[in-house]
């Protein structure tokens, strides 16, 4: 019975390689947003923020 030999520091080498990528590309979406994209998203929540205030009813207390 012949197995193949395998190199186990390449094996982990390229297994934390392939882990590093997979994290990388998961930053990627998450936080990969130029500085316009996130100052659109940030002007758009205020401006939402700010019509969902102006719709608000005020009681008032009846004493």
């Amino acid at each position: 019975m012949a197995a193949d030999v395998v190199n186990l520091r390449q094996f982990r080498k390229a297994k934390a390689r392939s882990e590093r990528e997979t994290t990388a590309e998961q930053n990627r979406i998450t936080y990969g947003r130029t500085k316009a994209e996130k100052s659109l998203t940030r002007a758009q929540n205020d401006k939402a923020f700010r019509e969902h205030e102006q719709g608000r009813i005020e009681k008032s207390d009846p004493e």
